[in-house]
């Protein structure tokens, strides 16, 4: 392999991460300002080099440096040249992504997409709460309702609370208490802005897997707002791994990945994660190499990630790590026991000894066997070291390959337009009922009114018939007897 794709080097011989094992994932760790960032660039410009498209979480900003070259870094001339490696600076392929629309293209999910599991963890719903949701969505689907925003999601859970007694029956109870917990979590959820996640045009997962001039684009979402809601954006990155992996074909062995997922500050993907949600991430995690995708982990500890999903991370970076108390000496000792042993080398030592931009690394070798760790130097990146300018950002989006696809929300037909529509005609419907019942009332009185007209007439009719037969009898019968 040419040190073109060379990560790092220790002593005298390049580190490299072999493509044909990069679907096999990867963790990257180490405290703050110990060279993450740096070594997550590096590892992503190589990458796209090879012609590997990567998504990326911008936590910070700092990736964004990587759509241009570099070269006005003296740390990094000198670093290179120290080395023995030329100083060919240049820049990647980058498209920007943003929920906002701000700093990227508009990135959006549909309600229905997203699915009930990850938005009861999004909305923080309990056991209870999250079966009433999973009962809206079948509602729903068994209506031919299509949930693709916020407004349709509430409209839902408004019939249903309505309908409650009705669907009982079908469905089983429907707790008004959930219902109302629910509708606050909605209002919750858009006072963070998640409106401005769920809608359409959703985003097409083939417009992630792209490059230019044979070099893999590399999509960057701006999580530097995202950051402010850690359960919004967590459940952003496990909703396009779920696509991914429900889209993609089994891809099996092949030279390089399809597709190589970056997850920063990862802790916060497990953070008070309930444990079918976690099963549902180790499961993506086992299978989804099968389609071609390598998903990498940065975070500062290993033990911020489950056991069952480190054990499947076979290439390893670790950076220096922290151990001012009991509890962080022992996640030291058990980042060290992570990593295959160096006889030569005492691996919790070096992880508290190291420098910045030096690691501990062991890379999958051919035959997918971790490599011995080896204390290393990482190779600065090419491209430019940092934040680029708005006026850099907004050239390059002019230019994107999605072009303006996604700029542009679309309101289509769907539950909430339908349910509308449902009481308009309900209550149409109830109107012209109450107007015929009255209709009938005003008939009915004067129906009776003339009744009573009637009986009147032939009572009067009566009486004077019978006035008149007594008065003529009288007169006949005074007749009779005067005579």
């Amino acid at each position: 392999m040419s040190t073109e794709y060379a990560i790092a080097k220790a002593g005298e011989h390049y580190l490299t991460l072999l493509p044909s094992m990069a679907n096999r994932h990867g963790l990257i760790t180490g405290a703050t300002g110990t060279g993450k960032t740096i070594t997550l660039q590096k590892v992503i410009e190589t990458f796209s080099s090879m012609g590997v498209p990567c998504v990326v979480s911008d936590i910070k900003g700092d990736l964004s440096g990587i759509a241009i070259k570099g070269g006005n870094n003296p740390k990094v001339a000198e670093r290179l040249n120290q080395m023995g490696l030329e100083a060919a600076y240049t820049g990647y392929p980058v498209t920007f992504w943003d929920i906002w629309g701000d700093q990227g293209h508009r990135l959006r999910a549909t309600i229905s997409d997203m699915g009930p599991l990850l938005l009861s963890r999004l909305m923080g719903l309990n056991e209870t709460q999250s079966s009433v949701l999973n009962l809206a969505f079948k509602v729903a689907d068994d209506e031919g309702l299509a949930l693709l925003d916020l407004k349709d999601l509430r409209a839902m859970i408004q019939n249903i609370g309505e309908r409650s007694k009705e669907l009982s029956l079908s469905y089983g109870n429907v707790s008004t208490a959930s219902i109302g917990a629910i509708q606050r979590a909605l209002l919750s959820l858009e006072s963070q802005g998640a409106d401005q996640l769920f809608g359409e045009p959703m985003l097409n997962i083939a417009d992630l897997i792209q490059s230019v001039d044979g070099k893999g684009v590399v999509n960057l979402l701006d999580a530097t707002k995202l950051m402010n809601t850690p359960k919004l954006y967590a459940s952003l990155l496990l909703w396009i791994l779920s696509e991914l992996f429900e889209t993609l074909p089994e891809a099996g062995d092949s030279k390089k990945p399809k597709l190589l997922f970056f997850f920063d500050e990862a802790h916060l993907l497990f953070n008070d994660a309930p444990d079918v949600l976690i099963e549902k991430i180790e499961q993506v995690v086992r299978l989804i190499r099968s389609k071609g995708v390598g998903i990498y982990f940065i975070t500062q500890h290993p033990n911020d990630i489950p056991e069952k999903i480190v054990a499947q991370l076979g290439n390893r970076i670790a950076h220096a790590l922290r151990a001012f108390t009991p509890k962080d000496q022992q996640a030291v000792r058990a980042a060290a026991e992570t990593m295959r042993d160096n006889e030569e080398l005492d691996e919790k030592t070096a992880l508290m000894e190291l420098g910045v931009g030096e690691a501990l690394i062991s890379f999958l070798d051919e035959k997918g066997t971790p490599s011995i760790t080896e204390r290393s130097l990482i190779i600065p990146p090419l491209s430019h070291i940092g934040p680029i300018t708005a006026k850099e950002r907004q050239e390059l989006m002019s230019t994107s390959i999605v072009g303006d696809a996604y700029d542009q929300s679309i309101d289509n037909l769907s539950a909430y337009e339908h349910l509308t529509k449902r009481l308009e005609e309900q209550a149409a419907y109830k109107a012209e009922q109450e107007s015929i019942k009255a209709e009938e009332k005003v008939s009915k009185r004067e129906s009776n009114r003339e009744s009573v007209t009637e009986a009147l007439a032939k009572s009067a009719a009566r009486a004077i018939g019978s006035q008149l037969g007594r008065a003529i009898i009288r007169g006949v019968l005074g007749s009779i007897f005067k005579k």
